[in-house]
């Protein structure tokens, strides 16, 4: 396993390569796995993580063996392949590796070199061909010329627009909505969020073209929050000619029941495809949904949240979810992110919710360093060379600790939590 670790560390080197041709290559010399598959295919600024993990525990909960593929992996390799509550097994990865190699290495012979995360896309359409009912597979970014494009899914999902990855996508909000239309197939129905007018207008374009039946948030169907005192994240789901669902979620922010709502849409579909989804399950089962990393609580003394918010968007809805939860008590904000995120807008979105924040850097090519980081000073922010020190100085059981601005960071702060706790 750890030669296979060594072969996807040197590989990441390729970087980001837009296009689906080496992508189809690779899967037409595996014999077409995704052919094979029953998937729903879940794109999205934000909110892809979420709306997954609660379809996920949605067809388990009605019986279903389900197949996870989502991204980025707080697990290694390993995690970015999911089957029911587990990741893939080193002795299966290994077994599947052993079939997709010489692929890969047909077409590094032809210099047409696969990168890391198509091979891991093939990998994860390959398991999941022969050993899952149906797979949830979320896009890794954007979704046109996203490496999970290459399948007919049975439903599309587009869960939000904002800007994000505007090297890639483009800058303008159009040019990301037609990115993520992409995904939307010939006659597969479509499932999408509460999107801006200009996202919007060019997913019902796409939509119409592709002859997808649509269902909106907001129009076909619709959340109601409800408040009470004793209730995290309690809400009512209605759609056309269906009774009203009561769900209480343990998953904090209002965006979750958003999510939650998509997930539950989708599910309803799959119903009256012929899917046996036992609806009196659904609730527990989306109670039951935690996802590492969104707004999750690693520490309760001294009491830390850690969050994988990591765009403007996302910080609006950690910033929203923050306000609705704890809106009294002392804040401190621990933030480091990636470069070529749009730091100034997420610290403008944050600068007036904190008593301190502290930036700071982490072990990634990618990552802000701190000369970088410097560019965004301002009198309310401090800089620190060495996060795991920041940590460790988070011991006032007045203050609630907050981590935020990159999964990959929180991911490697959230491992550091777990293992102090052991």
């Amino acid at each position: 396993m750890k030669q296979i670790e060594a072969f996807f560390m040197h590989r990441s080197q390729l970087g980001i390569r837009p296009g689906l041709e080496r992508m189809k290559q690779l899967l037409a010399l595996l014999g077409h796995p995704e052919s094979r598959l029953s998937a729903i295919h879940v794109a999205g600024t934000n909110g892809k993580g979420s709306t997954s993990a609660f379809l996920k525990q949605g067809l388990q909960a009605s019986g279903y063996r389900v197949g996870a593929f989502t991204s980025p992996s707080l697990y290694g390799i390993r995690g970015y392949i999911y089957v029911d509550d587990e990741p893939i097994s080193e002795q299966e990865f290994v077994k599947v590796w052993e079939a997709v190699y010489p692929a890969v290495q047909t077409l590094d012979q032809q210099q047409q070199h696969p990168t890391e995360f198509e091979i891991l896309t093939a990998i994860a359409f390959f398991y999941f061909a022969s050993h899952v009912d149906i797979a949830v597979v979320e896009a890794g970014m954007g979704g046109r010329e996203d490496t999970t494009n290459c399948m007919n899914p049975i439903i599309s999902i587009i869960t939000t627009v904002a800007k994000d990855h505007t090297a890639f996508l483009g800058q303008t909000i159009s040019e990301i909505a037609s990115h993520k239309a992409g995904i939307i197939k010939h006659g597969t129905p479509v499932v999408i969020g509460d999107l801006q007018q200009a996202a919007k207008t060019v997913v019902l374009q796409e939509a119409n073209k592709q002859r997808a039946p649509i269902y909106q948030l907001g129009v076909d169907f619709w959340y109601r929050r409800i408040t009470s005192a004793n209730l995290r994240n309690h809400m009512v789901w209605n759609a056309r000619n269906t009774n009203p669902i009561s769900f209480e979620l343990s998953m904090y922010g209002e965006h979750q029941l958003a999510n939650a709502s998509l997930a539950l849409t989708a599910l309803q579909i799959l119903k009256q495809q012929g899917f046996s989804i036992q609806s009196d399950k659904l609730q527990d089962a989306f109670f039951s949904v935690q996802l590492e990393g969104r707004f999750e609580v690693v520490s309760q003394q001294p009491f830390i949240i850690v969050d994988g918010a990591h765009n403007p968007a996302g910080i609006h809805a950690f910033m929203e979810t923050l306000e609705n939860n704890f809106p009294h008590q002392e804040r401190q904000l621990l933030f480091a992110a990636f470069k070529d995120k749009a730091i100034d807008d997420m610290l403008a979105e944050l600068k007036s919710g904190f008593q301190k924040i502290q930036l700071t850097t982490f072990d990634h090519p990618r990552a802000a360093g701190i000369s970088d980081l410097k560019q965004h000073q301002n009198t309310s922010i401090e800089f620190v060379n060495s996060w795991e020190q920041a940590i460790c100085e988070m011991d006032n059981p007045e203050i609630i600790y907050y981590v935020t601005g990159s999964l990959y960071f929180i991911s490697i702060v959230r491992s550091y939590m777990l293992k102090k706790k052991r």
